[in-house]
């Protein structure tokens, strides 16, 4: 799907979304009412009147028949959103897209909205109360949904019409609801099973969301194993005396979770939050393992205290200033509650996996481990193994529906099945039974009937294992996806940083495995391999991989550095010849070549997009040409592309030189998009570029694009010699601005002379006017500008920072 700024239409039957009202304005429902903007529909946000003016407001003579005093709480509340790092909207000009108003003067208005969606406290009686409300003004057949994380459906619908119970559904999102892809679906006992499969459609087509079919339990799927989880894992390291940043490495990247870990994770969410849904959770008699809820001491202690997290200002962790201003992270220690400057972490078991890139491969290492993280992983994966068996079928009756939640919902690259899975059953069956625990019955009847996996891959299909039936089954509702790991028989080509797959209907694909995906020999020889294999007997080409962390961080400077250190200019000049012939093959080979980013897309990642027929881009890809900051400039094509965009919008009406000037600063500054929606603001995406808001959709919808582009005749493109540059002209303004900022001392000398190298190339060299010339005369201006920067000692010194330290250094 494209996300454009058309308003998007989702029917089912009869049923069209346009306009949305969210009820409720608060953190979730400002981000909720944000994220609908951004897929274009208009948004209703509501929210109370305050019962009186605030001093403020007095002072200006204002009382409550003012219309900024009635809509005080949904305009703070809306201002708080846009301010609020990281962005709910992919765009600030999308703000325009939502109304604002409060339930007295314009509840009214939802007789006129496709969807209400009610975001109130989680107070069933407040819940309850709202709903009276909106039955005076909801139109028959309207969709009304609530954002509850733990109330039952049937306990909110008690007492409403048949008409709003028929149409009335849970629809949990995740916060941040723009970034977090899962999206519960929780019908309840009246609803119509055509609004069901609606949400679930909608969810994933127009959201962009993994939506996850639940049954109406405490909880629902995701809270109910992430919270357990969470609570497990404090109780574990107090148990084996470990630091809040020992579990904190041990529960991030290595094992496929975000970085934040566990108790980062808590002081984010609040541990206000995480207490209120243990304690509903701790309540459930059915629950075999409801003692698993309970507050470990650590938790019980910070609530005591009010240490709640970020927003007390302290929880696990606090942020404090030392003696020289600088900001210094401190860690609380778990014995003596008190705070200490936050220590780095080391453990074998995590040494001996530093090798490992594929995180399947390094779970086995990790569960082995003869120390303490060994020990931890062993006591916390047996037990979330053992819980999840234990909620089937009482949460969901398939597994895939479990791991699909705990990792659209919290983030984590595998599920606990998953997991599992990577141990072994046998091996995780064993890890259980040492621990004194034991799973439920059904796995071991699984491994009696001889199914020793809960997944498998067969004819490029995954599936699971299905308990009732004790036989494996397709997953559902992935048959439009286009997932790589499962088309392993489908690999014609491969090395060790790069695979090429046969993906069907005449399309190949190559993809990056390279560290953060860089271009380094082994992706640049796959992407010539993948270019001539499809021209000679494929139809088009898609560039994608499955990657969480990036599409590509651009090029492997390590090779460079080292030439440039060796003073070894001939070879950084082939070098930069042949990438710029790779990445211009890209746009000149004789079938299409599609360009699928998503997250960090970089540098010669950038410049691939850039030079694609079309680019499918993820709503999430963060687009820039970064090059200035390591002390170069845009040297694949980056540099003489977004010259030759710029000479394109000439014709626009606005001046030139300010058209050039945008192009320039984005390049200068080293800006990279915040969203696939600024990248298109920014020229890195075209206007016939698509946004694809689910991320599982990105690799098919990339290949729809080049058998479309196939299928229209695709006719193989000419290099261009019509791009209009302003030499002196332009050199003359950049220069002028470049001393400002350097005399006001924004820039560093070195920044000058790499931003004076960038403007001659951008501008087209030393022209005594204006003119026309060739992309080739470009490329040839870049590769000089980008060589006589690679022998300059401060360059060095900035990609020798990165290579070390991994941040850019400012000289």
């Amino acid at each position: 799907m494209e996300a454009t700024l058309e308003k998007p239409k989702a029917q089912t039957k009869n049923r069209t979304i346009r306009r949305v009202a969210v009820l409720g304005s608060g953190i979730m429902g400002s981000r909720i009412a944000a994220h609908f903007a951004n897929i274009g529909a208009d948004v209703l946000l509501l929210d109370i009147v305050p019962k009186e003016p605030n001093a403020a407001e007095q002072a200006k003579g204002l009382t409550t028949d003012n219309p900024a005093v009635r809509n005080r709480i949904v305009n703070e509340a809306f201002q708080t959103m846009l301010k609020a790092s990281p962005a709910s909207l992919y765009s600030p000009k999308f703000a325009e897209r939502v109304k604002l108003g409060n339930f007295d003067d314009n509840l009214k208005e939802i007789a006129t909205y496709d969807w209400v969606i009610e975001v109130v406290v989680e107070r069933l009686d407040i819940k309850r109360s709202v709903y009276e409300r909106v039955e005076q003004f909801r139109k028959p057949g309207t969709l009304i949904t609530s954002n509850t994380s733990g109330i039952p459906m049937h306990l909110l619908a008690e007492g409403r019409s048949e008409d709003f119970r028929r149409n009335f559904c849970g629809t949990h999102f995740f916060n941040p609801p723009r970034y977090l892809r899962l999206l519960e679906i929780i019908p309840g006992p009246d609803t119509d099973p055509a609004v069901v499969d609606f949400l679930m459609n909608y969810g994933d087509l127009y959201l962009g969301k993994t939506t996850v079919l639940c049954k109406d339990t405490p909880g629902f799927i995701a809270n109910r194993l992430g919270i357990q989880s969470l609570i497990q894992t404090i109780r574990v390291a107090e148990e084996l005396g470990l630091t809040v940043e020992e579990v904190d490495k041990l529960t991030g990247p290595v094992v496929g979770r975000p970085k934040s870990g566990t108790f980062r994770l808590s002081d984010v969410v609040g541990l206000d939050t995480t207490v209120n849904v243990a304690g509903n959770l701790v309540k459930m008699e059915h629950d075999e393992s409801r003692a698993s809820f309970e507050l470990p001491a650590s938790v019980q202690k910070l609530m005591e205290n009010k240490w709640l997290g970020d927003k007390t200002g302290q929880g696990y962790y606090k942020k404090t200033k030392d003696e020289k201003g600088q900001t210094q992270i401190l860690a609380l220690d778990l014995k003596t509650f008190e705070y200490k400057p936050s220590q780095k972490v080391k453990f074998a078991t995590l040494e001996s996996t530093k090798a490992i890139d594929n995180l399947r491969k390094r779970f086995p290492v990790l569960v082995a481990g003869k120390d303490k993280a060994g020990e931890f992983y062993r006591k916390t994966f047996a037990d979330g193994f053992q819980y999840a068996t234990h909620r089937i079928p009482e949460i969901s009756d398939e597994l895939y529906r479990i791991d699909a939640a705990i990792t659209a919902g919290f983030g984590w690259q595998l599920g606990l099945f998953e997991t599992w899975d990577a141990i072994g059953v046998k091996n995780g069956l064993d890890m259980i039974e040492a621990q004194g625990k034991k799973p439920a019955q059904w796995v071991y009847d699984m491994l009696d009937a001889g199914f020793d996996t809960f997944y498998k891959v067969e004819g490029g299909k995954r599936k699971y294992y299905d308990i009732p039936t004790k036989s494996y089954k397709a997953i559902p509702g992935v048959e439009a996806f286009t997932i790589l790991e499962n088309l392993s028989n489908n690999v014609v080509w491969k090395n060790a940083d790069a695979s090429i797959y046969d993906i069907g209907d005449g399309i190949l694909n190559v993809e990056f495995r390279s560290k953060m995906n860089t271009f380094g020999q082994g992706v640049s020889e796959a992407l010539n391999k993948g270019i001539s294999l499809a021209e000679k007997d494929f139809r088009g080409l898609v560039v994608g991989n499955d990657s969480a962390e990036a599409f590509s961080a651009g090029a492997n400077l390590a090779t460079l550095f080292m030439f440039a250190v060796e003073q070894e200019f001939d070879e950084v000049n082939l070098m930069i010849a042949q990438f710029q012939k790779l990445i211009t093959r890209l746009r000149y080979s004789s079938i299409p070549v599609v360009v699928a980013p998503h997250t960090l897309t970089l540098g010669g990642g950038c410049e691939a997009v850039l030079h694609s027929d079309r680019a499918v881009a993820h709503a999430e890809s963060y687009i820039g040409l970064v090059e200035v900051g390591v002390g170069l400039i845009p040297a694949g094509g980056g540099t003489k592309e977004m010259a030759a965009r710029a000479s394109d919008l000439y014709q626009s009406g606005d001046p030139e030189l300010n058209i050039l000037q945008n192009v320039f600063m984005n390049i200068a500054t080293a800006k990279v998009s915040t969203s696939a929606q600024e990248a298109r603001e920014m020229n890195y995406l075209r206007s016939t570029d698509q946004i694809v808001l689910n991320r599982s959709r990105l690799l098919a919808e990339a290949k729809q694009a080049a058998i479309e582009l196939a299928d229209n005749g695709y006719t193989q493109p000419k290099p261009r010699a019509d791009i209009k540059v302003q030499g002196k002209t332009g050199i003359a303004l950049f220069k002028a601005g470049l001393t400002a900022m350097r005399m006001g001392r924004y820039i560093s000398d070195h920044d000058m002379k790499i931003a004076d190298k960038l403007a001659y190339v951008i501008c087209g060299g030393d022209l005594s006017a204006p003119q026309v010339v060739s992309e080739q005369y470009l490329l040839d201006l870049e590769r000089e500008a980008f060589l006589s920067l690679t022998g300059e000692k401060k360059t060095l010194e900035r990609i020798q920072s990165l290579l070390t330290g991994g941040k850019p250094l400012r000289n």
